[in-house]
């Protein structure tokens, strides 16, 4: 057993070390693009499938509440919550546009989505997010393996080098924290 935790531990932060030397730059111009979204009044919407869709509830408690600091909350919505619309667009529509229809809804021109799928490939992750361009929307992308299409059609993109969605998501998550974090430590 102590084998499997150790290689387990390793690989994270093995992971993590490298998602971090690839994508620093761009954590920097993703915290820099949210804060001045917020900062002109926009928002920002969250979504994904399955632990995604956790985590999209996850990041959005964190800005909505607070990630470290007392603060005025930050207009985040997650798309996975309202499960009558979630089930109401899945039966009347397609599930390929339970978050297409809500995107509808809420986004204006130069809000930002955070769109989240470990594959790339989630079919009703990419049609939201080719929505999202159409109207004007900017789009923040967290993925894993080998991207997947999704990294085509964002404006910045993180992809973890990983086949392991666990670990996938756990960069996700630390990635998430760290823009909470900067959003707040640049606003507040």
């Amino acid at each position: 057993m102590k084998e499997v935790i150790n290689n387990y531990f390793q690989n994270s932060i093995n992971v993590k070390k490298d998602f971090l030397k690839q994508h620093i730059d761009k954590i920097e111009q993703a915290a820099e693009k949210l804060i001045s979204i917020f900062q002109s009044g926009g928002k920002m919407l969250v979504f994904g499938n399955g632990g995604s869709a956790a985590d999209s509830q996850h990041i959005a408690a964190e800005l909505v509440g607070r990630f470290r600091k007392e603060r005025r909350a930050l207009p985040v919505l997650a798309l996975t919550t309202n499960t009558s619309i979630l089930t109401a667009v899945a039966n009347d529509y397609a599930y390929e546009d339970v978050f297409l229809k809500q995107i509808e809804a809420f986004l204006k021109p130069g809000d930002c989505v955070m769109a989240i799928s470990t594959s790339g490939n989630s079919a009703n992750v990419i049609k939201a997010v080719e929505f999202t361009k159409a109207m004007g929307g900017f789009v923040i992308s967290l993925t894993g393996c080998e991207g997947g299409r999704i990294v085509s059609i964002s404006d910045i993109s993180f992809v973890v080098a990983s086949d392991e969605v666990s670990i996938i998501q756990e960069v996700h998550i630390t990635l998430a924290h760290l823009l909470c974090l900067l959003v707040e430590e640049s606003l507040y």
